[in-house]
């Protein structure tokens, strides 16, 4: 029976067969995402040759996007990628400096009159 090692120590990142991190997760609910929708269409009354098909090609291509993205991304990539995502290029503010200052003088006041 072959033995394979998950974790390469300590303060390193978890790693199987090259995926690592957020892949192994991505890898592993695609598989099980694969694997519900093949036993859902076969048991619709799918064709059984047709469902075959479609979890040997979906589970080809959740294999080879994975480990794509490991390899381009790398560990911590894709995260990064995603967070650059949310943040604006620039932030434009018309308002002139001396009604900024109001503002943040008002909502103090009004935070210390609740209070």
């Amino acid at each position: 029976m072959t033995e394979y090692t998950i974790n390469k120590g300590i303060g390193r990142p978890a790693e199987f067969k090259g995926l690592k991190s957020q892949y192994l997760f991505i890898f592993a609910g695609g598989l099980l995402a694969v694997f519900v929708v093949f036993v859902v269409m076969y048991m619709a009354g799918i064709g059984q040759w047709i469902c075959i098909g479609f979890g040997v090609i979906a589970g080809g291509g959740l294999v080879w996007g994975t480990f794509y993205l490991n390899d381009k991304y790398g560990e911590f990539g894709l995260l990064k990628t995603m967070a650059l995502s949310n943040h604006p290029r620039y932030i434009i503010n018309r308002l002139r400096i001396e009604r900024l200052f109001r503002k943040v003088i008002r909502t103090k006041i009004q935070i210390k009159g609740s209070i």
